[in-house]
């Protein structure tokens, strides 16, 4: 089991500098952060661009991995971002992870002064956005013409130190996301369902499903439970993780990420704790 963590934007880089470097230090395999322009009960308080932080993140470790979970098209285009996301792959050394996923319907769904997509645009939308990124992503031009996003010509010389590209993580609930998942995800993610395992295992199902279907084998699709915002994450003590931890690789979760502990909510916890956790 593969063990990640996400840290949210939310420091200043004089502090944020630390965190990284200790996720790292203590031993976990990838590091995330959220993108988005503001984050709900967040919203009114400091909170810094994903990809810049990433970067910075790049520059201070050595082996950790680190991306976005996830990017979206609410406030993203596949051209811009591609771009971005080599030149971020590049400062890592080619150890970048691209979490993508819908998006929802929140403040950034709205921010720049559209109105919210519907359930099936947003879906429509997404379809398109992997596709054209995974294009941009893989050869040094394309040309694109979808109903909701364009290239003409994109250049992204000189493509990403990952060969064919980078990894995708696709986040993914509904039949439809599924299915892109299993066409172009490396890594499947899954908030889960606050019943808990159960629901996971069922989804998991679901997923493998959707990889037979385009004849593509389950083996080769990683799958990552994001802790925290549905489902518990076990960080009360060294014995719950290791139980909740085991539960999910029983039922062929391959990579389960958990939040640095904050003073207040959301995502409280009590930081000696975790340390102990991870240094047990």
């Amino acid at each position: 089991m593969r063990i990640g963590v996400v840290i949210l934007p939310e420091h200043r880089w004089s502090a944020a500098r630390e965190l990284w470097r200790r996720a790292e230090d203590l031993g976990f395999d990838h590091a995330w952060t959220y993108d988005h322009l503001a984050w709900r009960s967040l919203r009114d308080t400091t909170w810094f661009g994903a990809i810049p932080t990433l970067t910075a993140a790049a520059v201070v470790t050595h082996r950790i991995r680190l991306g976005p979970l996830v990017a979206s098209p609410n406030f993203r285009h596949p051209v811009p971002f591609a771009k971005e996301l080599i030149s971020l792959d590049d400062v890592s050394g080619g150890r970048l992870t691209l979490g993508v996923g819908a998006g929802g319907e929140g403040w950034d769904a709205a921010v720049l002064g559209e109105e919210p997509w519907s359930p099936r645009e947003r879906a429509d939308r997404f379809a398109e956005f992997v596709d054209l990124t995974d294009r941009l992503l893989r050869q040094p031009e394309t040309t694109y013409r979808g109903r909701h996003y364009a290239a003409d010509g994109a250049r992204t010389y000189p493509g990403c130190v990952q060969r064919p590209r980078l990894p995708l993580a696709v986040a993914a609930a509904g039949a439809k996301a599924m299915g892109i998942a299993a066409r172009y995800g490396d890594l499947w993610v899954t908030l889960g369902d606050p019943k808990g395992v159960r629901p996971v295992s069922d989804q998991l199902r679901q997923v493998e499903e959707a990889c037979v279907t385009i004849g593509r084998d389950p083996a080769s699709l990683r799958r990552l439970v994001l802790t925290g915002p549905r489902l518990p994450s076990g960080l009360s003590s060294v014995e719950e993780f290791r139980d909740v931890v085991g539960r999910y690789e029983e039922i062929g979760v391959t990579d389960y990420v958990v939040h640095w502990p904050r003073a207040t909510e959301p995502y409280a916890g009590d930081l000696a704790t975790f340390e102990r956790i991870f240094t047990a």
